[in-house]
């Protein structure tokens, strides 16, 4: 009878959570902009009665799972005319949804773009998206768009120096940043040896930075994820847009493949310095022959075959080139080209309302190539990455309080290390070249965002990563002096060095009321690739190194906590973070050290290994709608290095550390068609090692060094100014029905954006070096230090047009 009664309980348990599990039903579906078709990442979508949502992932899918019942959804999206549709959830059902733009969008004008409520709802900590569109109101540098530029305006976000787009995060160095265009990893983001991104802002729809909190879905760097989606292109007609500045040339073009269904895209940019400059340089002139350029190639082409499924194939190709000739035939002459490529194949595929599936294939590609011809002597020199992956994630949309992300990842690298070719007349010198370098990088993850109570959500998630340096492969048994006794030889495939590791993430949000929240977050990378540079040369020739048998993986661990606050119906987004971060095996060249010091033997002879911190406090202050808007941002830092063999093993700063940084950003919509904006940083000036007394001894100059890094450079602090012109929108139309002028949108529109970079003419240091002056037999002899500073003020004028 007992037995009776719990099979009777059990199965009416049974039947309970079936009746309610069909009592339950999806609504999901895409989130689009009409005019484009382009889907809209990040729109806020809900159901009006319930206050109950969430947000579309990076392809634009949505999922929400509630009770049976007549209901409104809505969308929205910053920019964006609300959407409202009403709703009968009977069965699971799917509900497209297209929105149009603001007919006047100078109310909801938003330059740094997060979902709505995102600064005190979400688990994000240290997240930013930016607007490609205002972002190209902003003064920039001989007025090429720079996003990457842009986001060292945000706190926790350096710059390295005067013009660079380079970037570091919260103490880390530039290969601690992973930089994703289209899923493809970016080993080098910069043009003209550091001054441009490689990033056509025409081609870009969207760029999140993280640097804080990293969810388990991304790893292989222990600083930041920088990721960034192309345009998917225009599937309800043919348009373009391009540009004409003082360096560069853009042009972008996009349309239907099959019209909404299928759509392609492509941009190009080009500099035309070396064009213009080419007639009026004489062929007797010092420089005659010599000139730079770069060049960018983005497209991309997608096709829908159903809601369930669709495909996407988007490319990037980019090169600079310099080359350096004289006149003269007994001087040298050099030649440096270097860039990157990536290819990107995507299939989404819905299996249902609550699971999504995305599948890509990557090719990665960076090269580096330095040549110098002399008479009858040349030299060059080569290093590179290349890269091919294949990943899968899943979206699991349990309910509106439960998100679970699951998926895969691997990854095959080919290393190049620096390697050197000589000829002398007819001989080619033999120097044995380093091998190539073959690795498996592997990971899975499974990441759980959840809804303990209405207060409290957390994030946690889980990634376990290995990585496999595998032959064919020899490495040299050195001496005490470095000269080769031995060779130990690994077969094709044979594992050389192997490594794997546990990877948690956590973050949670405790929310005080609806206006404010404080969250913390705790994550733990490995980091199986690292840059290296070498300290005595200029040029851009850092080498990407694997790990090994004596290169250990970075294993970065990093602290965070904050307070959020939003005021005025959000208009104002505050937010105070601390953090602390942690870098294990830290990875440099030895001083002294230069591309052929270690004469082709093993990769790492010349490298020396340590570790770093890094901890600061970031304050952030961002007006997100109305005429007026911009943000105030502020950083307190301190990072620090211990190496062994680096300054007699004491602790120095490192070259990133900037105690004090600060950035204000602001743009103000005058009138429909004149809009202004200004940008101001300051930061600490950059840490350096200079020699502190100079002797000499038997007629020789001898330095004594500080420690290192001891040294400061005059601050640096910078104001731009831009204004930017828009044609009339609209103009009069006779209609030939009625005989009356109506006013119709022009199919034509352009813009003038007017800059000046250094408006008050700031002197701000790139770097120091010392002369000599006098004699030393007329005893007035003197090392003087002088200063190179690059930008004074620099107007620029550039045009925009679209049609």
């Amino acid at each position: 009878m007992k037995f009776s009664s719990l099979v009777l309980l059990v199965s009416s348990l049974f039947l309970v959570g079936r009746v309610e599990a069909q009592e339950r039903f999806s609504v999901s579906g895409y989130v689009k902009d009409a005019s484009t078709g382009e889907v809209l990442i990040g729109a806020n979508v809900y159901i009006k009665e319930l206050l109950k949502g969430t947000a579309t992932n990076a392809y634009g899918y949505y999922s929400i799972t509630v009770d049976r019942g007549s209901y409104t959804l809505v969308g929205s999206f910053l920019g964006y005319d609300n959407v409202e549709q009403p709703i009968d959830l009977t069965a699971n059902r799917t509900v497209n949804i297209e929105m149009g733009l603001k007919a006047i969008v100078a109310k909801e004008f938003e330059v740094v773009g997060e979902r709505g409520g995102g600064n005190t709802e979400s688990t994000d900590m240290g997240r930013a998206e930016l607007d490609v569109g205002k972002v190209q109101l902003l003064p920039a540098l001989l007025g090429e768009v720079d996003l990457l530029k842009t986001l060292q305006f945000l706190p926790g976000v350096q710059s390295n120096g005067e013009g660079n787009a380079g970037f570091y995060v919260r103490g880390g160095g530039p290969d601690q940043n992973l930089i994703l265009l289209d899923e493809a990893t970016v080993y080098n983001a910069s043009h003209l040896f550091g001054f441009f991104s490689v990033f056509n802002a025409d081609a870009v729809k969207n760029i999140e930075l993280i640097k804080g909190g990293i969810p388990a879905n991304y790893g292989g760097r222990i600083s930041s994820v920088l990721d960034i989606s192309m345009k998917d292109g225009n599937d309800k007609g043919f348009h373009g847009q391009g540009g004409i500045g003082l360096i560069s040339s853009r042009l972008t073009l996009e349309g239907p493949l099959v019209r909404e269904k299928g759509s392609f895209f492509v941009s190009g940019r080009r500099t035309y310095i070396d064009v213009l400059t080419k007639p009026f340089i004489p062929d007797t002139s010092a420089f005659a022959g010599s000139g730079y350029y770069f060049y960018d190639l983005n497209a991309k082409a997608s096709y829908r075959f159903s809601d369930k499924d669709r495909v996407f194939l988007s490319g990037y190709f980019g090169r600079d080139v310099f080359d350096f000739n004289t006149s003269d035939p007994d001087d040298p002459a050099f030649r440096i080209p270097w860039g990157n490529a990536t290819v990107s194949a995507r299939w989404n595929h819905v299996f249902g309302p609550k699971l999504f599936m995305n599948t890509t294939a990557t090719f990665s590609d960076y090269r580096f190539e330095f040549g110098a011809d002399q008479e009858n002597f040349a030299f060059s020199l080569f290093s590179g990455i290349k890269d091919y992956g294949l990943k899968v994630d899943l979206n699991h949309y349990a309910n509106v309080r439960h998100t679970l992300r699951y998926g895969g990842q691997y990854i095959f690298h080919t290393y190049t290390p620096s390697t050197v070719t000589a000829r002398s007349g007819e001989t080619q010198l033999s120097i044995q070249a380093p091998p190539i370098l073959n690795a498996h990088e592997g990971a899975i993850y499974v990441l759980d965002e959840f809804d303990l109570t209405d207060a409290i959500r957390i994030n946690a998630g889980l990634r376990f990563t290995t990585f496999s340096h595998v032959g064919p492969y020899d490495r040299y048994v050195l001496n005490d002096e470095g000269e080769r006794t031995d060779v130990i030889r690994y077969d094709d495939g044979k594992l050389v060095k192997g490594y794997s590791a546990l990877e948690p993430r956590l973050a949670a949000r405790y929310r005080l009321n609806e206006r404010s929240s404080i969250k913390a977050s705790f994550n733990r990378g490995a980091q199986y690739v690292h840059l290296a540079s070498f300290s005595s040369i200029a040029l851009p020739t850092d080498v990407w190194i694997p790990s090994s048998s004596e290169v250990k993986p970075l294993i970065g661990t990093q602290y965070a906590a904050g307070y959020f606050r939003d005021f005025n119906k959000a208009m104002y987004e505050t937010s105070v973070e601390v953090y602390y971060k942690d870098m294990q095996n830290l990875v440099e060249y030895a001083e002294g050290a230069d591309p052929q010091g270690n004469g082709n033997t093993n990769f790492d002879t010349q490298l020396v290994f340590g570790d770093g911190y890094s901890y600061g406090l970031e304050l952030f202050v961002k007006k997100r709608t109305g005429r007026l808007n911009g943000w105030v941002g502020y950083t307190w830092s301190k990072t620090m290095r211990i190496f062994p063999d680096l300054n007699e093993g004491r602790e120095f700063p490192s070259r990133w550390d900037r105690q004090h940084d600060l950035s204000v950003v602001g743009l103000y919509e005058l009138s429909p068609r004149w809009s202004l904006a200004a940008t101001f940083v300051y930061a600490t000036g950059q840490a350096v090692t200079l020699p502190l007394n100079r002797y000499v001894i038997e007629g020789r100059l001898v330095s004594e060094y500080t420690e290192r890094n001891s040294y400061r450079m005059t601050p640096y602090h910078r104001l731009d100014l831009a204004a930017t012109l828009k044609n009339k929108a609209t103009r009069m139309k006779r209609d030939k029905t009625t005989g009356e002028k109506v006013e119709v949108e022009r199919k034509w529109q352009s813009s003038w954006t007017f800059a000046i970079y250094n408006v008050y003419n700031r002197a701000n240091p790139y770097f120091i070096y010392f002369d000599n002056e006098g004699n030393i037999a007329n005893g007035n002899f003197q090392v003087v230090a002088k200063q190179v500073s690059l930008f004074s003020i620099l107007p620029s004028i550039t045009w925009n047009f679209k049609f």
